[in-house]
């Protein structure tokens, strides 16, 4: 539906929707074939988290294909010419912004979660898929059916391209120009205001919170813990040496947080015995015991004791994931900053737009916290919730940045001043990344009806921020920076120097 609405055209949106449909079964297939080679597990939500990635980024792509397709259509009568053209004008583009994705992604091999490591081997090879189809497939598609394909809004050649016709972001850049350091404050005060919403931001979901409407399971164990422990439901495992049993046994009773201490099998090489806790799983203060508990039972001599089960696999699952930010989040910040320097061939570019990214990231956080208080009722985050978000929002958000500037810079090559040739490349692109970002924005909204609240918040938090990507930093804030530092924008390029 939006994309008929996007394209204004009964047949054009079919294209691209069936491209990328044929791209996102090819990934499917190929992440099957290839992750048992490469020794990573794709589990059942990576496959599902797949799908989005691929129908997000490869419509994004064809938003600026056609686009761009439809505007050299304007000025040639021959559309092999225009597609020819419309290719090589948006290729740089699509390879730089994949690329920034599928490096961002392989940055999760590094983690210690399986899940974490099969999500981005799969989301990866679902953007190679999506920038292939992208610029091998769509291009064929689009250019052998003919003008016809855009009917009832037929480009005619002579006509003037989107630069140059002085519609709505046109007149929004006009707009920006007349003052664009408020533009800037203002714009940075919006992003500031709503991350804001993060000085009171909770993470760690307990287990019974994990669903958004509350199965049989939880139900039973409510139920266990309203005549038992809390922790009944899902005692902890604690194994150790046959001769250290008792031992072992009686240090763990002492514990805090302790409910008892149930002896079980032994043979000669374990012994084993299971453990209540007074709190439910997945509490902070489930958590604390389990610390304490390993603590006590690991000064035991000669027992090698150790404390599992589902409570403590859970536990270990958080800190994993906390150490997954730490060490991925440097590595995408330092990805994107790498592929922008190439790109752009600058240093105050990157770093400029970078910040514009991770501010983004921040509000789109705080927003969608707000919104999990107020509306949705969440008692906190999810510990993979900021992470996952904040790949998906500064790999994908860096999408747009990348379509403008790259326009910004080309328009900039091509005779323009810096200045003018940003308010071409917002006219140019201006409806593109709109129809882009809200296309992206309602494919993750998707993940909003599954009954997971990990999903639902991933869902939600990258809709907000694509949203403000798309409104907001791309389309008023970027411009207005680029506008206050003119051409010490592209520092120490001088693109300005080098044109015709």
């Amino acid at each position: 539906l939006l994309l008929l609405v996007t394209y204004r055209s009964p047949v054009l949106w079919l294209v691209p929707l069936l491209v990328v449909g044929a791209g996102d079964r090819t990934a499917g297939i190929l992440v099957g074939v290839l992750a048992p080679h490469a020794g990573v597990e794709v589990d059942a939500s990576a496959a599902g988290i797949l799908s989005v990635l691929v129908f997000g980024a490869g419509t994004n792509y064809a938003l600026l294909l056609v686009s761009r397709y439809r505007d050299e259509l304007h000025l040639t009568d021959d559309r092999f010419t225009a597609m020819a053209r419309a290719w090589r004008g948006t290729a740089p583009a699509v390879l730089a912004s994949g690329t920034t994705v599928v490096l961002s992604l392989l940055t999760l091999l590094t983690a210690q979660l399986t899940g974490n490591r099969g999500l981005g081997f799969a989301g990866a090879v679902g953007i190679l898929t999506a920038m292939l189809f992208g610029l091998v497939v769509l291009p064929a598609a689009l250019v052998l059916p003919g003008r016809w394909l855009f009917w009832p809004l037929i480009p005619r050649t002579g006509d003037p391209v989107t630069a140059d016709r002085g519609g709505l972001w046109s007149r929004i850049g006009q707009s920006v120009a007349k003052r664009p350091a408020r533009v800037a404050l203002a714009g940075a005060a919006v992003l500031l205001a709503l991350a804001s919403g993060t000085l009171a931001l909770r993470t760690g979901l307990a287990q019974d919170d994990s669903f958004r409407k509350t199965p049989e399971a939880v139900l039973g164990q409510r139920t266990l813990a309203s005549v038992q422990s809390a922790g009944a439901a899902a005692p902890l495992t604690l194994v150790s040496s046959p001769g250290t049993r008792d031992l072992v046994a009686e240090a763990a009773r002492h514990v805090p947080g302790v409910a008892s201490v149930t002896a079980g099998p032994a043979t000669a090489r374990y012994a084993r015995a299971d453990v209540v806790l007074t709190a439910a799983p997945g509490t902070d203060a489930s958590d604390r015991a389990i610390e304490r508990l390993r603590d006590t039972v690991a000064a035991v001599p000669g027992a090698d004791a150790l404390v599992g089960g589902q409570t403590a696999e859970a536990y270990d699952t958080a800190r994993a994931n906390a150490r997954d930010t730490r060490v991925v989040v440097p590595l995408v910040l330092a990805i994107v900053f790498l592929v922008l320097v190439a790109l752009l061939r600058a240093l105050v570019a990157p770093l400029l737009l970078v910040a514009t990214v991770i501010t983004s990231y921040f509000a789109a956080l705080g927003a969608g916290w707000i919104l999990f208080r107020t509306v949705y009722d969440f008692p906190a985050l999810d510990t993979n919730v900021a992470l996952l978000s904040f790949l998906f929002l500064v790999a994908l958000g860096v999408d747009y940045n990348i379509f403008l500037i790259a326009r910004t810079r080309e328009d900039t090559l091509a005779g323009h001043d810096t200045r003018r040739a940003v308010l071409r490349a917002l006219a140019s692109t201006g409806g593109v990344i709109t129809s882009a970002g809200i296309l992206l924005a309602a494919v993750f909204a998707v993940l909003g009806v599954l009954p997971l609240i990990t999903l639902t918040q991933i869902g939600v938090i990258v809709g907000i921020g694509v949203l403000l990507d798309t409104l907001l930093v791309r389309t008023v804030l970027v411009p207005a920076l680029v506008l206050l530092t003119g051409r010490r924008f592209w520092w120490p390029g001088r693109p300005e120097n080098a044109r015709p």
